[in-house]
């Protein structure tokens, strides 16, 4: 028998100083059985990082040719696939030719893949790519409630996210390109 995603309830409280982004958002996001703790965290603050009206999640584990994240126009174009881990310099190529813009947030060890895949991908215009700090990820990741209430301040590019646990700093290293 096939393991089911379990469900994650997620009262998220944007504040985005930066972008001029405030809103109060409710979401249920099913983590796959394959899917740690610091991989669903990195997504959520990706939905957060890019917060717009029509970002969704997508498949992503479930299905290769689906994002973390990604925002459609109407007439379905991909206007922006968002990626989190550490994906090889093919998967990044191959979702840059999808989509007008490209983004990922990288965790984990980020300095090793980074010196083997962004000096590949250094071409593709369309591409930007953050690390996020391994301890502060960590620290937000562990013992992670099935009903997660995060306050997300976003200003000066710094995230600081905040739950019944206390407050987390984290600092996105831009390696190539912008927010």
């Amino acid at each position: 028998m096939a393991l089911q995603a379990t469900p994650y309830k997620v009262n998220l409280n944007l504040t985005d100083t930066d972008r001029g982004v405030y809103e109060n958002l409710r979401l249920t996001v099913a983590r796959h059985p394959s899917e740690n703790a610091q991989r669903l965290c990195t997504r959520l603050l990706a939905y957060a990082l890019w917060y717009g009206e029509d970002l969704a999640f997508g498949r992503g584990l479930s299905d290769v040719d689906e994002p973390a994240l990604w925002q459609k126009s109407l007439d379905g174009r991909v206007l922006h696939w968002i990626e989190v881990g550490l994906p090889d310099a093919e998967r990044l190529t191959w979702c840059s030719r999808r989509a007008e813009r490209v983004s990922l947030l990288a965790y984990g060890n980020s300095r090793v893949w980074a010196g083997r895949v962004l000096p590949a991908v250094s071409g593709l215009a369309n591409l930007s790519v953050a690390a996020l700090p391994s301890e502060a990820l960590d620290a937000l990741a562990q013992d992670l409630p099935r009903t997660i209430d995060w306050s997300v301040m976003i200003t000066d590019g710094v995230l600081y996210v905040s739950d019944q646990r206390g407050q987390c700093e984290l600092q996105p290293e831009w390696l190539q390109g912008g927010r």
